[in-house]
């Protein structure tokens, strides 16, 4: 449970630094386009925040979540992105916000008051409660990202991207099986280095293939928030063919970034205001 704690205090920490991006944002603001095409601020929140109440549902109510299996059947692949987009566009700005705060806050206090050992029931495998808030976490920086960039904000990396990274590395099969290719025998040697400049590490040091880079840039790939010519990151030739193909999240294989979209990243105003929200 002591890891559950330290998780679920991560992802308290992830969701008040967006929480601080869109908390003063006028109603026009919500409105801003970000870099996942047809979605607004509006829906990065209300995908974050559609998930969360599927969340709480699969921590409070795990015998009922089978019904919800059965919608996600009948809506087939675009079912998460309805519902993210029903909440954006019936939601008032102020009334999404309240909403995620009082959400996330519930999904919290479910996931730690699950059985020790008791597996949630998922769109896919059934997951802990530990992978549950480290995958909620993933999510909340990543579509964070793209409230970001829209903002034109620079956020800095925090050590919460090692769960990041973590996931990223331990999807790697699945990158390929998503996209019916036969993933690699052997394992990969990943080193990152972290934000505060020691190594993270993943994987045999004695592998044939492996990758090198940042952190950062590694968990924008495989959240596919960057293209991958605009990373610093290293690999070799088994690797490389992973790393044009990255995807950390669910689903069907995501169209990811164009390149040179965010070859350089933007500045944000001198007392932290976004650039762009600025001149409103």
């Amino acid at each position: 449970m002591a890891d559950l704690e330290a998780i679920l205090d991560d992802l308290d920490a992830e969701s008040a630094e967006l929480d601080e991006l869109v908390a003063r944002l006028p109603d026009t603001g919500w409105q801003r386009p970000t870099p996942a095409e047809g979605w607004t601020i509006a829906h990065q929140i209300a995908h974050l925040t559609w998930t969360d109440d599927k969340a709480l549902l699969a921590a409070r109510e795990p015998d009922d979540f089978g019904t919800e299996l059965l919608r996600a059947l009948d809506g087939g692949e675009g079912y998460v992105d309805a519902g993210a987009c029903e909440i954006a566009e019936t939601t008032s700005s102020a009334e999404l916000l309240r909403r995620w705060r009082a959400g996330r806050t519930a999904l919290r206090a479910a996931l730690a008051a699950v059985p020790d050992g008791q597996k949630l029931p998922w769109y896919g495998p059934p997951m802990s409660t530990a992978s549950m808030a480290t995958a909620r976490l993933m999510e909340t920086w990543a579509h964070g990202q793209d409230v970001a960039d829209a903002l034109e904000v620079v956020r800095p990396p925090t050590a919460r991207l090692w769960h990041v990274a973590r996931i990223g590395v331990r999807t790697r099969d699945f990158a390929f099986l998503t996209r019916d290719r036969t993933p690699p025998d052997a394992p990969f040697r990943v080193e990152l280095t972290a934000p505060g400049g020691e190594l993270w590490t993943f994987g045999p040091d004695d592998a044939a293939d492996r990758v090198t880079g940042s952190a950062l840039d590694f968990c924008l790939l495989a959240t596919q928030r960057r293209h991958r010519d605009d990373t610093d990151l290293r690999a070799t030739p088994g690797a490389e063919e992973w790393l044009r193909i990255a995807q950390a999240f669910a689903g069907p294989p995501g169209g990811g970034r164009a390149p040179g979209q965010f070859a350089t990243d933007p500045p944000s105003g001198a007392d932290g205001t976004p650039a762009a929200e600025s001149k409103e």
